[in-house]
C-alpha cells in the first residue's frame, strides 16, 4: 500500500481516503460481523491430524488487496500462456511424448512419477482438454517482479473463499464499491457451468447434464464441493449415488437413473475407479475410467493432471512453456533444487537454514520446512528426512515476499501474501478471474500463507481500466 513508505500507491489511493475517514472501531466491529457471517454460514475447512477441533473458520482481513489494470493485464497474459503450455504438455506426455525425445524434460521424471497414470495414455479427453479448473499460485517481490510458486491443476481448491470474501465486503462496506470501481467476480459459477458444458462428450444429447462429486462431507473443502454445486444449480454426487448404465454414468434420482454428461470431481486420482486404481476406494465408482476411455463422460479434471502440480516438474517449466508456445515465460519460475540430483541435494543440505524444503506431491503447507523460521532440531530431523528419500522433495530461496496491510488492534499492519487466480479453459476460451483468492500470513514476519499452517484469506481486488 506505502510503496516507498512517503507515499501511497496509485491502486489504493481511493481507499487510503477513505481509511483515514473511518473509525476504527467501526472497522473493528464490521470486521467481527464477518467474522458471526463465515460462521453462520458454515465457511469452515477441516484439519487432518489436529488435536482442535475438526473445523476451523479461516480468518478473514477486512483490508483488500488491490491490483491495478495495468498489472491485472500483465498476469492475465502470463497465466494463460501458462495454462495453455500445461495442457499442451498433458495431451504430449499421454500421446507422442515429443519433449521427452527432444530431451527438455528427462524421461524418468515421467516414467518414475507416480502422479503420471498409464491407463491415460492415449485417450483424447473430450475437446483435449485437460485442465478445465486451474489454480496458479503467484508471488510478488518488486513492483514489476511477479514468480509462480506452483501450479494447481489437479483439484485446485479456495475458490468458494474468494466468492464468499467478496460477498462479506460487499454486505460490510457498500460505500467501498460505489467508491471504487473494482471488478467483479460473481460470474464464476456461471462461467463454470458454461466452460464444464463446453467440454460434453459426443455423446452428450441436448444441454450437458453436470455434478460435481464429493468424497463427502468429512472432506476438507466440502464446504465449497457444496457451494459449488448450489452455485452452478447441478447436483452433488457422493460415488455411491452412481452408476455405470449402458455405456454411460449415471446419477440415481428420484425419478431413476439420469446421466452425466460432466463429473466435475474432487476427488483424487487414486480414489476414482476402485476397478482401476486403489481396489479399496469407496469414495469413487467402479468402471468410470472405462466409460471415459470410450468417450461416454467427461471428467473435470482430466485423471492423470496431478503430474503437472508435481514439484519437481515445476523446474522444467521454463522449457516447457517455450517447448510448446514458441515464447519466452511471461511469468517467472522460482529458482528450484531438485533434491535427486546428487549436486543440488549437497548445496540443499548444507543450506538447510536459508531454504524452503517441500514434497514433490505436498500440498496445504504439509510436509515442508521453512529454513529461517525453522529451529536447529527440526532442521536436522528434516536433513534425516532429505537423506532418506532425496527424490521426494525440492528446494527454492526465501523470497521476499511482497507485504499488503492487515487491521490489527494497532491499526494496519503488513503481512506477507500470496495471490491464487482461478482459471477455466474450454475447447473455444479461457476465462481468468479478476483477481482471485488472496492468502495472508497472518502472524507477523511469517511466510506460511496455508489456511492448515494458520493462513487466512483476504477480498482481492482488481480496478476497472
Amino acid at each position: 500500500m506505502l510503496g516507498d513508505k512517503e507515499s501511497v500507491r496509485d491502486p489504493y489511493h481511493d481507499y487510503d481516503q477513505w481509511f483515514a475517514d473511518e473509525d476504527p472501531a467501526r472497522i473493528e466491529r464490521k470486521a467481527r460481523q464477518a467474522e458471526a457471517f463465515f460462521r453462520k454460514t458454515g465457511i469452515t475447512f477441516n484439519v487432518y491430524g489436529s488435536d482442535e477441533a475438526d473445523e476451523r473458520l479461516i480468518p478473514f482481513d477486512v483490508v483488500p488487496r488491490i491490483i491495478s489494470a495495468r498489472e491485472w493485464r500483465k498476469l492475465s497474459r502470463g497465466i494463460e500462456q501458462r495454462v495453455r503450455a500445461l495442457n499442451a504438455f498433458l495431451h504430449d506426455i499421454y500421446h507422442r511424448q515429443e519433449i521427452l525425445r527432444a530431451g527438455r524434460v528427462p524421461f524418468e521424471l515421467i516414467a518414475n512419477n507416480e502422479a503420471f497414470l498409464p491407463q491415460m495414455v492415449g485417450v483424447n479427453p473430450p475437446g483435449e482438454i485437460y485442465t478445465h479448473i486451474v489454480g496458479t499460485d503467484i508471488v510478488r517481490t518488486g513492483p514489476d517482479d511477479f514468480f509462480v510458486l506452483e501450479d494447481n491443476a489437479r483439484t485446485p481448491s479456495g475458490v468458494s473463499y474468494m466468492l464468499e470474501n467478496r460477498e462479506t465486503m460487499l454486505q460490510m462496506f457498500p460505500e467501498l464499491f460505489s467508491r471504487i470501481p473494482v471488478q467483479p467476480v460473481s460470474k464464476y459459477p456461471t462461467s463454470l457451468r458454461r466452460s464444464l458444458g463446453a467440454c460434453a462428450p459426443v455423446q452428450c444429447e441436448g444441454r450437458p447434464v453436470v455434478a460435481v462429486l464429493t468424497p463427502g462431507i468429512h472432506n476438507s473443502a466440502y464446504f465449497e464441493h457444496s457451494f459449488l454445486a448450489d452455485q452452478m444449480g447441478v447436483e452433488l454426487v457422493e460415488g455411491h449415488d452412481l452408476r455405470v448404465v449402458d455405456g454411460r454414468i449415471a446419477m440415481r434420482t428420484t425419478e431413476g437413473h439420469t446421466n452425466i454428461d460432466v463429473l466435475y470431481r474432487r476427488v483424487d486420482d487414486d480414489f476414482l475407479d476402485p476397478l482401476n486404481f486403489n481396489p479399496e476406494s469407496m469414495l469413487g465408482v467402479p468402471g468410470i475410467m472405462d466409460v471415459y476411455r470410450s468417450g461416454g463422460i467427461t471428467i473435470a479434471n482430466a485423471p492423470g493432471t496431478g503430474i503437472a502440480d508435481d514439484k519437481a516438474l515445476y523446474s522444467y517449466m521454463p522449457e516447457i512453456v517455450e517447448f510448446y508456445t514458441g515464447e519466452k515465460p511471461l511469468l517467472q519460475n522460482v529458482e528450484t533444487y531438485r533434491c535427486s540430483d546428487s549436486g543440488h541435494l549437497a548445496y540443499v543440505l548444507d543450506n538447510l537454514a536459508d531454504l524452503v524444503v517441500k514434497e514433490v506431491h505436498g500440498s496445504g503447507g504439509y510436509g515442508m520446512l521453512v529454513g529461517p523460521a525453522a529451529s536447529k532440531k527440526e532442521i536436522e530431523a528434516f536433513r534425516k528426512k532429505l537423506k532418506a528419500r532425496p527424490d521426494n522433495y525440492i528446494a527454492q530461496p526465501t523470497l521476499a515476499l511482497s507485504t499488503v496491510p492487515v487491521f490489527t488492534k494497532k491499526g494496519l499492519a503488513p503481512r506477507h501474501v500470496d495471490l491464487r487466480p482461478f482459471v477455466l479453459v474450454a475447447p473455444d476460451r479461457i476465462d481468468i478471474t479478476p483477481g482471485g483468492l488472496t492468502r495472508v500470513a497472518m502472524t507477523e514476519g511469517s511466510l506460511v500463507v496455508n489456511s492448515s499452517q494458520g493462513g487466512g484469506t483476504k477480498d482481492t481486488w482488481v480496478l476497472e481500466e
